[in-house]
């Protein structure tokens, strides 16, 4: 229900909310968050402006309390809190938040750490160059005025802008449904791009992308996007730029080295960078970083100690740029209002031209506003001269008459700024040299005059006019300044660093432990007394294999696939572990043939328990996801059932009901996949139960429980055969159990 004038009337609430929020929707837009893209200014940043240039804060003049500006905005112009007009001076002022101050602050305005500014009572400010460079000619019929919102005053609806503020200052908000992101750009890049249009309204934006190349954030960095990218993003108007923190590496003698960070990305709160690297640091997920050193003043210094000096100063620094905000991105989304306050997506070609359009306008509306001011001083002048010529006679009827201004209207046919003007002269400007001087005056406004309507007349001159406004202002803001000149380094495409997964991980000498049912653990150090390891009841040891922190452990399944896992991704500690299998997709279905840690250039031989097999490089079976890498093709009942190193010259295969071929190693083909060929033959009943590889100089090692047993040649005599063949029985002395080991 809604009230009206007393009167309750109902109405549907979808229809009061939709009508409501969409009233706050473009509130948001259009008042909020979006720039407009003639002075890249919000509302309360053009207001700001406003009323310092009404209290006079001009850079020549002194320093005012903040409190009262940002008194004087809230009460006229911006019925909003005051500390978010605060905080959006506080913005203006801070240097390593916007590439070209707008607001010259004399106190605590914080810091790139984050610390918050003072309050507003013991800050002061004045407007800079560029802010005055913004509001030049808004005296001059530049813009429109509208009322205020308690209707008793006015304010501009847009600035001037002899400065391009949008691009040069960038601008970041979110509305409803809509956002901008717009980074910084170099002021004398972003003037070369002007002139360029100017002469070629048809540029190309890879021209243009060529006299401009990219962001140049107040905090300096490095721009490592690919041209392309970069051309794209400012073709469609949305993209993305990756900046990375600038560091030098110093030499300390004998080998050593520290890396020193002198400029971090834009928007990177410096002390927050520092405790995130620390908090990696104690995570252990920086293995090649020793120390971290904040040692910044008045610039940043950040000096990175690394753990080792076998360690690059790239290896280091990709580690960081990988996992912490050394390296960041910052979007470009030029979502802006329009001439026409329409809020729309907009290319690098059309911002600027809208800028120069505005500039355009400006210029006509301050050439007219000159022109009627010519005018205006010309018809007073004449009248002036209408004293000189007749200064007895406008004498006597400015004593005698009882209406002097009438008089002097019909006789002289004055109109009455003129009568005025006569009236208020003061008896000084009588002399001699003043009537050569308004003649002077005279001639020399008509010849203004005349240059101003041809001007008006000439659309090529206005455009020459025009480039020399953007001249002037490279050279007031250009590269040669301080101010002006590039901070963020343009560079191509940074080579991927490889960093081994050993860099990357802090290595330590580990044992892996694994249950008969699967659950697996890391125990530090080497050389574990087996019979010292507890297990869950009902469960026993099964497998225990040294390895190191930087290892990839492979598993092999009776289905057939390898999986992969690193072995700093095992569960530690004094627990039983975690069931291997839930690390990753290995089914209820399958079992674990074997485990082993990867040796980069090893071979393995697979076999099923149909008795077929072949060699597989090592490189071949390692798996890049959980659900494992396909090696060996089953299908049935087959399953796989034998795994070991293609070492040594011979194989041996052992069938379940202890019948035993040996066979040269070469005799097996080496695959990447497949059922691979027959190894042994069986009679019905009988499958392979296990496979192993061996020097026939040194003889087939087996094992019962601790006890080894080595077989020599001549005890293998009898079992030595062609490779498909059914074998003969085990040797005397051969484990009861069908197993190698």
């Amino acid at each position: 229900m809604t009230v009206i004038g007393g009167e309750i009337r109902q109405e549907a609430f979808k229809d009061a909310l939709s009508e409501r929020y969409l009233s706050y929707a473009l509130s948001t837009i259009m008042a909020r968050s979006l720039p407009d893209v003639r002075d890249g200014l919000k509302p309360v940043h053009r207001r700001l402006l406003h009323a310092m240039r009404q209290l006079r804060l001009d850079p020549d003049q002194g320093y005012k309390k903040c409190a009262r500006v940002v008194g004087d905005v809230m009460g006229k112009y911006h019925p909003h809190g005051d500390q978010a007009i605060y905080d959006a001076m506080v913005r203006l002022a801070q240097e390593f938040a916007v590439r070209y101050p707008l607001v010259d602050g004399q106190g605590n305005f914080g810091n790139i750490d984050g610390d918050n500014a003072a309050a507003m009572r013991y800050t002061e400010a004045r407007m800079t160059a560029v802010a005055q460079a913004l509001l030049d000619g808004i005296d001059e019929n530049a813009v429109d005025f509208r009322d205020t919102y308690d209707g008793e005053g006015d304010e501009p609806v847009v600035l001037p802008s002899n400065f391009p503020n949008l691009l040069a200052n960038g601008a970041t908000g979110i509305a409803v449904g809509m956002a901008t992101s717009i980074p910084p750009h170099n002021v004398g890049e972003i003037c070369d791009a002007l002139a360029h249009l100017l002469k070629t309204p048809n540029a190309t934006i890879a021209k243009l992308v060529a006299l401009m190349p990219g962001p140049d954030f107040p905090t300096g960095g490095v721009l490592v996007e690919d041209r392309e990218t970069v051309v794209e993003a400012y073709t469609s108007g949305r993209g993305s730029f990756r900046i990375r923190a600038r560091w030098v590496e110093e030499s300390l003698g004998r080998g050593q080295y520290q890396v020193v960070v002198t400029e971090i990305p834009y928007q990177v709160q410096k002390s927050r960078l520092v405790e995130r690297i620390a908090e990696l640091m104690h995570a252990r997920k920086l293995p090649l970083l020793g120390d971290i050193r904040e040692e910044s003043a008045d610039d940043i210094r950040l000096v990175l100690e690394p753990k080792s000096r076998n360690v690059t100063a790239e290896m280091l620094m990709e580690s960081l740029f990988r996992n912490t905000d050394m390296e960041s991105r910052f979007g470009l989304n030029m979502n802006v209002l329009d001439a026409e306050t329409v809020p729309r997506v907009m290319d690098l070609r059309e911002v600027l031209q809208a800028y120069l359009d505005h500039r355009h306008n400006v210029l006509v509306r301050r050439t007219k506003f000159r022109l009627e001011k010519i005018a205006d001083r010309l018809d007073v002048l004449k009248g002036y001269m209408v004293v000189f010529l007749n200064l007895d006679e406008v004498i006597a009827v400015i004593r005698e008459e009882d209406d002097p201004r009438a008089v002097m209207k019909k006789r002289w046919d004055l109109n009455d700024a003129q009568v005025d003007a006569i009236l208020n002269m003061r008896l000084r400007s009588l002399r001699r040299l003043e009537e050569i001087a308004i003649r002077e005056e005279i001639g020399g406004l008509e010849g203004e005059q005349k240059s101003l309507k041809a001007l008006l007349r000439d659309k090529a001159g206005r455009t020459k006019r025009l480039a020399e406004e953007i001249a002037a202002l490279k050279k007031a803001f250009g590269p040669k300044t301080e101010l002006g000149r590039r901070r963020t380094e343009i560079a191509d495409a940074p080579e991927p660093v490889a960093v081994p997964l050993e860099a990357m991980i802090e290595r330590e000498p580990v044992t892996i432990v694994c249950s008969e049912k699967g659950w697996v653990r890391t125990i530090k150090g080497q050389g574990i007394d087996p019979k010292e390891l507890k297990f869950k009841e009902g469960d026993a040891g099964k497998f225990l294999i040294p390895a190191e922190t930087t290892d990839k452990l492979l598993v092999f399944g009776t289905n057939g696939r390898f999986y992969t896992v690193g072995v700093d991704k095992l569960p530690g500690g004094r627990g039983h572990g975690e069931p291997l299998r839930l690390m990753f997709d290995l089914g209820n279905d399958a079992d674990i043939v074997t485990l082993k840690v990867h040796k980069p250039g090893d071979k393995l031989v697979v076999a099923s328990s149909d008795g077929r097999g072949f060699i597989v490089p090592e490189d071949e079976v390692i798996a890049q996801t959980k659900s494992g890498k396909q090696v060996l093709n089953v299908r049935g009942a087959i399953e796989a059932v034998g795994c070991a190193p293609a070492v040594g010259d011979h194989i041996a295969i052992l069938g379940r009901k202890r019948k035993m071929l040996v066979f040269p190693l070469s005799e097996l083909p080496e695959m990447s996949r497949g059922r691979g060929v027959k190894l042994q033959s069986y009679a019905s009943g009988d499958s392979l139960a296990d496979v192993a590889t061996f020097a026939m100089s040194e003889g087939l090692t087996t094992r019962t429980g601790d006890r080894h047993r080595t077989f020599a040649a001549d005890e293998l005599k009898d079992c030595i055969g062609k490779r498909a063949q059914s074998g003969r029985k085990v040797p005397k002395g051969f484990p009861s159990a069908p197993r190698f080991s």
